[in-house]
């Protein structure tokens, strides 16, 4: 399966320390301006992104309709890698995965499919590829560098519990 991947969701997967195995599962797809984003920094989360280029577990592709990301970028007030991402999904009929609230809006008024680091985080605890204690760790740091709000990471709790 391939995914096309804003900024905020690969950041977020990669301090968790579960982005490789994301990337092990699906193909990863980013915009020339999130690996930019991405990889600025000599973070931890950076130089794992720019591993994971180097290996092909990301791919990196060219947008080239300047008019319709920058159209996007001012009907959503996005920044230009999420309206890269975005329209770049789209364009694909891929679905995209973001952890950006203007993006997840847009994603809902264009229909959009999209997912989140915490499905990724749940997905990869039900497939059996790590246990209940380091899913909740993991969850705690998703709750510390993301910025969701409590009842998300209540809710994600109890899906790990089995609460659906």
């Amino acid at each position: 399966m391939n995914i096309v991947f804003d900024s905020s969701t690969l950041i977020l997967l990669a301090k968790i320390e579960i982005l490789r195995i994301v990337a092990d599962d699906i193909q990863i797809i980013i915009p020339e301006r999130v690996e930019a984003e991405c990889t600025a920094k000599e973070s931890f989360d950076g130089k794992l992104i720019s591993t994971l280029i180097e290996e092909g577990k990301i791919k990196v592709e060219k947008n080239r309709k300047r008019e319709i990301i920058n159209k996007l970028c001012k009907d959503f007030k996005l920044h230009i890698g999420e309206a890269e991402a975005l329209y770049m999904a789209v364009e694909k009929g891929r679905p995209i995965a973001v952890d950006d609230l203007p993006t997840i809006k847009a994603c809902k008024v264009l229909n959009q499919s999209f997912t989140t680091a915490i499905h990724f985080l749940i997905n990869i605890f039900k497939d059996g590829r790590i246990d209940m204690q380091t899913a909740t760790v993991k969850l705690e740091k998703l709750s510390l560098y993301g910025q969701y709000n409590r009842r998300i990471i209540h809710n994600a709790r109890k899906r790990l519990e089995g609460g659906d």
